[in-house]
């Protein structure tokens, strides 16, 4: 009489390999009900799909084919426990993991986003690019971190297509990080290596903040300091600049990633021409701008600020600039010296008496 096999040995015999936990194979609806769908896996037996494992907008057409994950090989009935919305995710991880290797640009459209980023989905694999890692031209530059416009910002984006890389995936952490700065980081250096400091750029504002404003120069991000933005003394870039202008600057420093720009320059230094109205012992009328400890600063013409040296205002060592001064004060004083490169007039007020 002939020993009767087990399945196990008349699998071992073929080429057909037993189920595993976590095999993603392929089958064929055989029936479609309430709460499951059952599969013909072939000769690798029969298998069932439950309800909460079958996943939304999938196609349950009996005889149709469909891809499904093996959750247990073999439950007590013998059939085989199966997973269609696990079968997309596995699939999922395989395919990211295979971008980020290749390191491969990818178009994404972000569904939702929070003040740290936006959400995005891949392949069915849920991820995070963060706010840190978005280009110039879509991070959110605002006054004083405002959140809220923060969020407003990356809201917008929400309706847009992106093109990133991954920057990181681990499918044991259920981790997936994307980011925009290194998709289009190639390009950047291409563009970088085509600017020299003295160029003339033309961009658009992204964001106006107390010490300057930020410039979009496509792509590249370019910094207008305060110091740069006019010849007169700017105490609000906002008078001067707002976001969506667009503008000419010139290139006054590349750094590593950024731009520095000087929107001043664009045109000449009127306090070169106003200076020349000025001599060495001349007494000359002027406003108190500004008083400090050390000094006080006077304003001569539109463009021309000199200063008034604390030892210059008597022959008193004690005296109290500010006892001595008011805002926007006028008075009489002496061009002690002009230096004309480095811009600077010193005054006296106790030699105009």
């Amino acid at each position: 009489m002939s020993k009767e096999l087990t399945m196990d040995e008349l699998l071992a015999g073929s080429e057909i390999t037993a189920l595993t936990v976590g095999d993603v194979i392929e089958g064929v609806i055989t029936s479609v009900r309430k709460n499951e769908v059952w599969v013909d896996l072939g000769a690798r037996g029969v298998g069932v799909v439950m309800r909460r494992e079958i996943g939304h907008g999938q196609a349950l057409d009996e005889g149709s084919s469909i891809t499904v994950s093996v959750i247990d090989p073999e439950m007590e009935e013998g059939h085989a426990l199966l997973s269609m919305k696990r079968a997309v995710k596995d699939r999922g991880w395989d395919e990211v993991q295979r971008l980020f290797d290749a390191q491969e640009i990818v178009e994404i459209s972000p569904y939702d986003a929070n003040r740290g980023g936006l959400l995005v989905e891949l392949e069915g694999i849920r991820g995070f690019l963060p706010v840190s890692q978005l280009a110039a031209g879509h991070y959110p530059r605002v006054s004083g971190a405002d959140k809220d416009e923060i969020l407003q910002k990356l809201n917008a984006l929400t309706s847009e297509t992106l093109r990133v890389r991954i920057l990181d995936v681990s499918r044991k952490d259920n981790k997936l990080i994307f980011s925009e700065k290194e998709a289009v980081k190639d390009d950047m250096q291409a563009r970088f290596a085509e600017l020299t400091v003295g160029d003339v750029v033309e961009g658009m504002v992204t964001g106006v903040i107390d010490f300057g404003a930020f410039v979009n120069v496509d792509g590249i991000e370019g910094l207008i300091h305060i110091s740069e933005i006019s010849w007169e003394r700017v105490d609000n870039p906002r008078n001067y600049v707002k976001v969506g202008d667009k503008l000419k600057a010139k290139i006054i420093a590349i750094d590593k990633d950024r731009l520095s720009l000087s929107l001043k320059q664009m045109s000449e230094d009127p306090w070169l021409s106003e200076v020349k109205s000025f001599k060495k012992g001349d007494v000359v009328e002027g406003k108190v701008t500004r008083i400090t400890p050390f000094g006080a600063f006077v304003q001569l013409s539109a463009s021309v600020e000199a200063l008034v040296h604390v030892s210059e205002m008597s022959d008193d060592e004690t005296v109290d600039p500010e006892q001595l001064f008011q805002l926007n004060e006028k008075k009489q004083f002496k061009v002690l010296d002009i230096d004309t490169d480095n811009r600077k007039i010193a005054l006296s007020l106790k030699d105009a008496k």
